[in-house]
């Protein structure tokens, strides 16, 4: 049974190190990004993140505003 638990470890430890191998090893080694902003074919078809999105649509004043502060002026 323990060794089966060791094993198991020896496998699971050399596994992640083969997955992080420019990460661990390289100067520049970075984790890549997760984010679906940041990916080039989603870029290319205009598709951003949602909580960009929000940010987005946050800034931008609605037309109600707008003809609001018009009448105002």
């Amino acid at each position: 049974m323990v060794k089966i638990l060791i094993l198991g470890i020896v496998i699971l430890f050399i596994a992640i190190l083969l997955m992080g191998m420019q990460v661990f090893f390289t100067k520049k080694g970075k984790f890549p990004s997760l984010h679906i902003g940041d990916s080039k074919p989603m870029q290319e078809r205009g598709i951003t993140c949602a909580t960009s999105q929000d940010a987005e649509m946050s800034r931008k004043e609605s037309p109600i505003e707008k003809i609001l502060k018009s009448e105002n002026i």
